[in-house]
């Protein structure tokens, strides 16, 4: 196509005020921002001026393109402006999933935020004196409840507490940590970047694999504030190992008057062994070995939103609150609402009942049922009932094993990434997991009122 003839095509091409006046997008203006629109507008119109000087169109073809302007502005501003959110069916049978959203919230908790969250409440207001008053006073009242004798607060998740522990009590000095303590998790979060971050100095005691009672204590010197143990998280070291048991920590702390704190992590609030975790504690049994406090998060196996929660002494607890960092690390009225219910379960002796540890307590023979109906309603020889393994994830227990039922899709001539891909396009999502070859949807994660969306999705996939 020779210059002259693409300048005649570009001359043909409307302004975005011509387009704006179109009918559909007037109505586009007035659900959303006009501006916005306009941009959209002047996207698609440099599209089409791209493509002219590709050489790509012709007269008739530009001219049909024009015309369908407005329904690619439309589609271009609601894809813009979509939410990123979805709703996924999680099928992978890891329990606490952190990439799609770690614990699901209890109904009692998104009732609660219905109902209040759309309206003013009293967030920081003390209704009987008529004065300012704590956001966290509820949730303050209702964990000095769970942990008597103990004081907590709230922080937005679990490195924030780690973060504002290491300021308040060890700005400036050394905090002792065992080498093979010095951990990784997800996103790049390490230990010692958080240390950093908080004005400690971070002292390594033992080694990758060995570290000893003695190791501390002959690291603790003049400048040592902090005694930090921190639990392994989705990391293990085996065989030629040991790590000092936390109560021989706290009193070694105790003698040297340091406090000893621990990043737990977990958040488990229940007796672990009673929903299959083998070698996990829950929060009292790690309070009961004698540290100054624990930091734990919310969304794990505790079974609540995304926070940080410190558990420890009233002296403790009481200067990691006077700090102003404390205020830069709160949380808002949402997850306040959400937590306070979570905890009351536990209050009322319904912990077992929280989607997470319901989903952990699932018996194989219930899963196995659920499955077979399933496969009968689906009715397709690519499916079948088989054996599973689920786990409990979020880094919390990490080396249990939960048995569990699954459905595995495909034969020995499919390809299971395609079959994972289609399962991800369905509406809702299904998120499964590839094993030996073999599509595995696993039905411990998997809500039994979900069951019905999961065959349609198997239908039309297979």
């Amino acid at each position: 196509m020779s210059q002259e003839n693409k300048q005649e095509l570009f001359r043909l091409l409307p302004s975005v005020e011509r387009v704006l006046q179109h009918e559909a997008l007037a109505a586009l203006c007035e659900r959303w921002n006009r501006e916005l629109v306009a941009a959209a507008v002047s996207d698609e119109i440099e599209r089409l001026r791209a493509e002219i000087a590709a050489g790509m169109h012709s007269e008739e073809s530009l001219a049909e393109k024009s015309d369908s302007l407005p329904d690619a502005v439309a589609a271009r501003v609601e894809a813009a402006t979509a939410s990123s959110f979805r709703r996924v069916i999680n099928a992978t049978g890891i329990v606490v999933h952190t990439n799609l959203g770690r614990s699901p919230l209890p109904a009692a908790a998104l009732e609660r935020i219905a109902e209040l969250g759309g309206r003013y409440l009293n967030l920081e207001y003390d209704l009987e004196r008529g004065e300012r008053g704590k956001r966290d006073s509820g949730v303050r009242r209702l964990l000095r409840l769970l942990f008597p004798g103990r004081d907590a607060l709230v922080v937005n998740n679990n490195a924030a507490a780690v973060l504002l522990a290491l300021n308040t009590l060890a700005e400036g000095r050394e905090v002792a940590i065992s080498r093979g303590q010095i951990i990784e998790i997800g996103d790049s979060f390490r230990i010692n970047e958080i240390q950093g971050k908080s004005g400690a100095r971070l002292v390594e005691v033992g080694t990758t694999n060995r570290t000893r009672i003695e190791d501390y204590a002959a690291a603790i010197g003049p400048q040592t504030a902090l005694l930090l143990a921190v639990h392994p998280s989705n990391y293990r070291i085996v065989g030629f190992t040991s790590q000092v048991p936390l109560a021989e920590l706290a009193a070694l702390g105790r003698e040297r008057g340091l406090p000893v704190v621990e990043d737990w992590g977990s958040g488990c609030l229940v007796e672990p062994g009673e929903y299959g975790i083998a070698g996990e504690d829950s929060a009292a049994a790690v309070l009961a070995k004698g540290p100054d406090a624990i930091c734990f998060s919310g969304d794990k196996l505790l079974g609540g939103p995304q926070a940080g929660i410190v558990v420890g002494t009233p002296e403790v607890v009481e200067r990691m609150r006077g700090n102003h960092l404390y205020r830069a690390l709160r949380v808002g009225k949402l997850t306040l609402l959400a937590l306070e219910e979570a905890l009351r379960f536990y209050l009322a002796g319904r912990g077992g009942e929280l989607p997470a540890l319901e989903m952990l307590g699932r018996g194989t023979e219930e899963l196995c049922k659920r499955a077979e109906k399933i496969v009968a309603e689906v009715g397709s020889a690519l499916l079948k009932v088989v054996e599973s393994t689920a786990r409990v994830g979020g880094g919390a227990a990490p080396q249990a094993e939960l048995p569990s039922v699954a459905l595995a899709v495909g034969d020995e001539k499919a390809d299971p990434e395609e079959i994972r891909m289609r399962l991800r396009e369905n509406d809702p999502p299904v998120i499964a997991r590839v094993q030996k070859d073999s599509v595995l949807l696993d039905l411990r994660t998997v809500f039994p009122d979900e069951d019905r969306l999961l065959a349609e999705a198997l239908e039309r996939c297979l």
